[in-house]
């Protein structure tokens, strides 16, 4: 029991931004019922664990953490499972974890304040219907302390990609109303938050049923107060002319997109159902580019799918060496029971040796491509926001514009706050930089795009202009 005799909630999150995003709209059920949300599960009342369900490691590890949070749990506490994996799984949760009350999928949480009650009462609770109308639009999410927001703007997926479960533990594709958004994004910029990121599984095709992600960018770009508008994850298939252009015209939107390749070779993307070529792949690139000078990009890559061969894996080397990408989240592949690829014959599966000796080569290519890019970078200046302390004492961490990591010497005073930063070093993945002076610009100015440069936007760490928090 939390102070003041108010009951005490921990939520524990695995997965995707769409995951974090959702653990806020638990706490926010909690909290607007008396619950107090507490860092750690010690003596919590109630212990959430939100989960994944991607890749079968991510249920491994959250299997095991279930089982060690027996030694955190009081005589009285309700353990509950939700998210992707409590969706998937249902009723197997509380078969294979008998300390389990609750497991609840995503469509679920609105309910989670008197399903806590009813396990309280000894009801072992299966919440897992999915709801096309459900958007939470009621309900205030209790937002994590930093320095950005992470607003749903579509839930569920259409696609149906043959290795993929979240059309299983998400449901159908459904946007919410322009305007919702936007009522959001002004109610976390009263908060002091300047940066926002749209979330969606294919983020870029929302409609909802009267504007398109085209008119979504616009909206939350005009919003006054944003400064960084970000969204993830796009599908190559959906960035249409109307979008491209609105990305160009918004001067809040980042100049970062995060566009899953998942292979470079055609015949895998095929057998993925991922209904583009590496043709069309690579054209999106340069369309992309061509809109927004100066974009980076980074990608997710999965190796060893069925029936991949070292010629399918070869031209996935080429076709990321080719886009040039910044970073990349490259993974082996995981059968997900309940989808296609699981249905392909025994004799293409790709060997685990095979797997793990194409993982690392890709690994090595995408380290030795950014390392090389990240070096060009030295002695070049860019607009940071700095989002947290750094693991070294001395240091905070700040992200450009084009997702890149600086480290840069100040102290946690600063988090939150835009300076200029001059890059003076790098690991290969991020870097280290100093804060330079800089001429104090007009209100609203940000990336000059048709100059291909960056006008100067703060100044030096003893007089800041803009704090977000």
């Amino acid at each position: 029991m939390s102070l003041a005799g108010r009951p005490s909630v921990y939520v524990e999150t695995y997965g995707c931004q769409m995951n974090a995003s959702d653990s806020e709209l638990m706490l926010g059920a909690l909290s607007a019922r008396g619950y107090t949300p507490v860092d750690t599960p010690d003596g919590a009342d109630v212990i959430l664990v939100n989960t994944c369900a991607i890749r079968d490691h991510a249920e491994q590890r959250v299997l095991g953490r279930l089982g060690e949070l027996k030694r955190h749990m009081g005589r009285d506490t309700i353990l509950g499972v939700t998210g992707c994996m409590a969706q998937r799984l249902g009723s197997q949760l509380l078969d294979r974890a008998p300390h389990v009350s609750l497991v609840v999928g995503p469509d679920g949480y609105r309910g989670l304040p008197s399903l806590v009650e009813q396990a309280r009462a000894g009801v072992r609770t299966v919440a897992t219907e999915f709801d096309a109308d459900e958007h939470y639009e009621d309900l205030r999410p209790r937002r994590a302390a930093g320095v950005k927001a992470w607003i749903p703007v579509q839930r569920g997926c259409d696609y149906h990609c043959t290795y993929c479960i979240v059309p299983t533990t998400r449901g159908p594709e459904r946007s919410r109303r322009l305007a919702d958004v936007v009522r959001e994004v002004y109610d976390v910029v009263a908060q002091g938050i300047t940066e926002v990121v749209l979330l969606g599984q294919t983020v870029n095709s929302y409609n909802d049923g009267t504007h398109d992600f085209a008119d979504l960018l616009r909206a939350v770009g005009a919003v006054p107060g944003i400064r960084r508008l970000r969204f993830t994850s796009p599908h190559p298939n959906d960035f249409s002319d109307r979008v491209l252009a609105a990305m160009a015209d918004t001067a809040a939107v980042c100049e970062h997109v995060h566009l899953p390749m998942q292979s470079g070779s055609t015949r895998t993307l095929r057998r993925m159902l991922r209904r583009y070529t590496r043709e069309d792949y690579l054209a999106c690139v340069d369309r992309l580019r061509l809109a927004v000078p100066g974009l980076a990009l980074t990608t997710d890559v999965i190796v060893g799918f069925p029936g991949e061969t070292q010629a399918d894996f070869a031209e996935t080397l080429t076709a990321m060496e080719a886009v040039g990408f910044d970073d990349a989240y490259t993974f082996r592949f995981s059968p997900r029971p309940g989808t296609a690829a699981t249905r392909m014959p025994e004799s293409e599966m790709v060997s685990d040796d095979a797997a793990q000796d194409r993982l690392g080569q890709l690994i090595d290519t995408v380290r030795r491509g950014a390392r090389g890019r990240n070096i060009g970078l030295l002695g070049t200046s860019h607009e940071v926001l700095v989002e947290k302390p750094a693991k070294r004492g001395d240091a905070v961490q700040a992200r450009t514009r084009d997702f890149k990591t600086v480290l840069i010497p100040a102290d946690e005073a600063v988090i939150g706050r835009y300076y200029t930063a001059a890059l003076t070093g790098t690991t290969g993945s991020t870097f280290t930089g100093t804060v330079v002076p800089t001429v104090v610009p007009t209100a609203g100015a940000t990336a000059d795009r048709r100059a291909g440069r960056v006008l100067p936007i703060a100044t030096d760490l003893t007089a800041p202009l803009a704090k977000a928090g």
